[in-house]
């Protein structure tokens, strides 16, 4: 069995710890991700979009990635994720040769998205390199389609391409369109010859309806267990309605006060009691009371009412 048909599962599209000066908290990640471990987590993207990736320099990317595999230690079986993908394919090739070398069990690979009327001839050309240049016989690349806002779309005929060419090496997609036609038409396309993962929440049980092997999002380092919940239940046969509806309303919410980045740290703080990370600029911490207003939401929406604690 290929390593990455062992990946399906629960992940959390973590968030990235940082100190006041916005230099990495490489301290805190490891018990970040624990957290996530314990709350039914099967793995971890570690510099995705959630996680500011784009953001960050080179050096710090493999600082941190190395930070990340501290979990390990309490968590061996813990999957890890790296979000290796920037407009440069020299720089590409060596993070994600980087995160191999370092025992991740896969990468997410974003488009070179400053090139955003490239054809889908240069960007399998660019594709192949990475994985002909980084990517070992028995590691994953998955492919990053989230064309609102990277600008550059991975279409079906570029990833039924790149399959063919490297049918083990090439796992798949993180689908990040939030456009259920997509989910379908990619279970329609390639069924369960390909790895997806659906980067919405709302869209988990639907996707496992048509193929997808499970979720990459921003909400499972808030409310994993409703997640593994669904993910649990499809794997027995059954739906959980009631927590993909709770997800889905949580969603709702979320998307209300952008950036996600700096909802979600505000959500780890609120809800979690982690230190209150701030956000890399461009992005902005959510004002005082606009943070407020939005923990408030999403603690007391009726669809969250529960006798136990949301954290326990």
């Amino acid at each position: 069995m290929h390593t990455y048909c062992t990946l399906s599962g629960v992940y959390a599209a973590a968030i990235t710890p940082l100190k006041s000066d916005f230099s990495l908290d490489l301290e805190a990640l490891p018990l970040f991700l624990d957290f996530l471990a314990k709350r039914g987590c099967h793995g971890a993207l570690l510099l995705g979009t959630t996680g500011e990736g784009p953001s960050f320099a080179a050096n710090e990317r493999i600082s941190f990635f190395r930070a990340g595999l501290e979990v390990r230690q309490a968590h061996p079986g813990f999957h890890l994720l790296a979000g290796t993908g920037t407009p440069s394919l020299p720089e590409t090739i060596a993070l994600t040769h980087a995160a191999f070398d370092m025992g991740f069990d896969g990468v997410v690979v974003l488009p070179p998205y400053y090139y955003r009327k490239a054809s889908d001839d240069g960007l399998f050309t660019w594709f192949s390199h990475v994985i002909s240049g980084a990517v070992p016989e028995n590691g994953a690349l998955l492919g990053y389609h989230i064309p609102a806002v990277s600008g550059v779309g991975l279409s079906l005929d570029l990833i039924s391409h790149l399959k063919e060419r490297f049918p083990t090496r090439f796992a798949g997609l993180k689908d990040s369109s939030g456009d259920p036609e997509h989910a379908r038409q990619l279970g329609a396309r390639f069924g369960k010859e390909l790895l997806v993962f659906t980067g919405h929440d709302r869209l988990l049980t639907f996707a496992l309806e048509n193929g997808a092997s499970g979720c990459i999002t921003a909400l499972a380092n808030l409310f994993s267990p409703d997640l593994r919940c669904i993910w649990d239940a499809y794997q027995n046969g059954k739906l959980e309605p009631e927590a993909q509806n709770r997800m889905e309303a949580r969603r709702v919410i979320m998307d209300g006060y952008p950036p996600i980045p700096a909802f979600i740290k505000a959500g780890v703080t609120h809800l979690a009691g982690f230190p209150r990370w701030p956000v890399r600029p461009p992005l902005l911490n959510l004002p005082t009371d606009v943070e407020q207003q939005a923990m408030d939401e999403i603690y007391h929406a009726h669809e969250f009412i529960s006798h136990r604690p949301i954290f326990s």
